[in-house]
């Protein structure tokens, strides 16, 4: 009996077993777009996001430290002291008619017991209350900032997810490449077997083979390296194995004006309201230097007990205003309101420039998308007359109207198209991003 109880004691206490890593670590992560940039916007996703978290937070302190200037400041103290003082040092000296007495210079030692709270309260400081008032501006550009940045890490994110994809249809159009060489190959060695084939023209159809294996090697080695930077953007494990949930396409975008767009991008771009707001603590901070020229007025209090020790104390306190009335500093002040009303012309010159480059990207971004959908359509052309081309070349052959060069030139035309193809959907899907970032609307757009 004592056995089994010991026995389930020993299980009991045993650590819960975790569940395997091989269980999932083969299990390929299903991704599309919209899920690639919530696991990059995640907490623990991009650094950047968590960086710009981070600012957030410091902001808020800076605020926090602003404020504590306009708040009641509490203080408590005892001390126990054991003193002595020489009088003549402080000018303290008392003669006396009485010949050969004399009072004596060094006091002490003696005892001095204090404990005691004090206070002080700013009840009037214009200067104090501008600069948290900046400070609390500067909480909002720290938000602005992170919302800019998240916008910028969707955008990279859907860069290297199109290229992923973009990689991803190399590999197969690689594939494709490679299986209908072999086909030719075999086509080439049939033609032979019935007497219409040369061993020229198998030969030519081995080395098409193995340009076509060789470039498959290259494409399958850009996909791994497009993968491991779309792992990084997103923040996982460089080793995790991605099923794509699309392929390259072309995705209709809403045609706009750049007067209509330019209008959205101001009101929706998170860099150019981080840049408002840092003008607007800009201001806030250069006004609170000029207000420094104001009085101010700080109430002062302390109440504590005295005594020669702790068991002999009476108590006492003391309470008052006083005002503080700047005259003159040897300009430092002047010098400080110079330079923040220098900042804040800084942040007013890069606010007006932020608009234009704004504009600008957004006219870059509409030409981009226009060249792009119509590279779009030509490729798509050209990849299929590159296949009827193809065909035609391959029914020729067959029937002995032709060699093996006119298939293989068709087939190199059509490699070449499959390639455009790619490129031109890459290119549309980029411009597209672009305008999304240069609107302010990337993450509506990827949704």
């Amino acid at each position: 009996m004592r056995k089994f109880h010991l026995k389930w004691l020993f299980i009991l206490l045993l650590p819960a077993r975790a569940p395997a890593a091989a269980d999932t670590a083969g299990a390929p992560l299903e991704l599309s777009l919209k899920r690639a940039i919530e696991i990059a916007l995640a907490p623990d996703g991009n650094a950047r996001v968590q960086i710009a978290r981070e600012m957030i937070r410091q902001a808020q302190q800076r605020a926090n430290q602003a404020r504590a200037t306009l708040l009641p400041n509490l203080d408590a103290y005892v001390s126990q002291q054991n003193q002595t003082r020489n009088l003549a040092a402080v000018g303290i000296r008392i003669e006396t008619p009485i010949p050969g007495f004399r009072i004596p210079e060094l006091v002490g030692p003696f005892n001095t017991f204090d404990a005691r709270a004090t206070a002080t309260q700013t009840i009037f400081d214009f200067g104090a209350i501008r600069r948290y008032q900046a400070s609390r501006v500067g909480i909002g550009a720290a938000g602005a900032d992170n919302d800019a940045t998240r916008d910028q890490v969707a955008r990279q994110v859907a860069g290297f997810y199109f290229a992923s994809l973009r990689a991803e249809a190399r590999v197969q159009a690689a594939e494709a490449n490679v299986k209908l060489a072999e086909e030719l190959l075999q086509l080439a060695e049939n033609q032979k077997t019935a007497g219409t084939g040369t061993g020229l023209e198998i030969t030519r159809a081995q080395v098409q083979l193995a340009n076509e294996r060789q470039l498959l090697l290259v494409a399958r080695n850009e996909r791994r390296q497009a993968n491991l930077q779309l792992l990084k953007a997103m923040g996982l494990p460089l080793e995790a194995p991605l099923l794509f949930s699309y392929q390259l396409s072309r995705v209709p975008v809403e045609e706009a004006t750049p007067e209509k767009a330019l209008a959205v991008a101001l009101e929706s771009r998170a860099d150019l309201k981080a840049q408002r707001q840092r003008e607007e603590s800009a201001r806030l901070s250069y006004s609170g230097v000029k207000m420094e020229r104001l009085p101010s007025v700080v109430g002062f209090a302390d109440y504590g007990t005295i005594g020669t020790s702790i068991h002999n104390t009476v108590p006492t306190r003391t309470y008052g205003l006083s005002v503080r009335v700047p005259v003159f500093d040897g300009g430092r002040r002047d010098a400080r309101r110079a330079e923040s009303g220098s900042l804040f012309e800084q942040e007013k010159i890069r606010t007006t420039d932020l608009k234009r480059q704004i504009d600008l990207e957004l006219r870059l971004s509409l030409d981009s998308l226009r060249s792009a959908e119509e590279q779009v359509n030509v490729a798509e052309d050209g990849l299929k007359q590159s296949e009827d081309e193809l065909a035609r070349a391959s029914r020729r052959y067959k029937a002995g109207l032709a060699n093996s060069l006119e298939v293989t030139d068709a087939q190199t035309r059509l490699a070449r198209a499959r390639d455009n193809r790619i490129a031109a959907l890459y290119l549309y899907n980029q411009a597209r991003v672009e305008l999304g970032q240069a609107l302010g609307t990337i993450q509506q757009i990827v949704d």
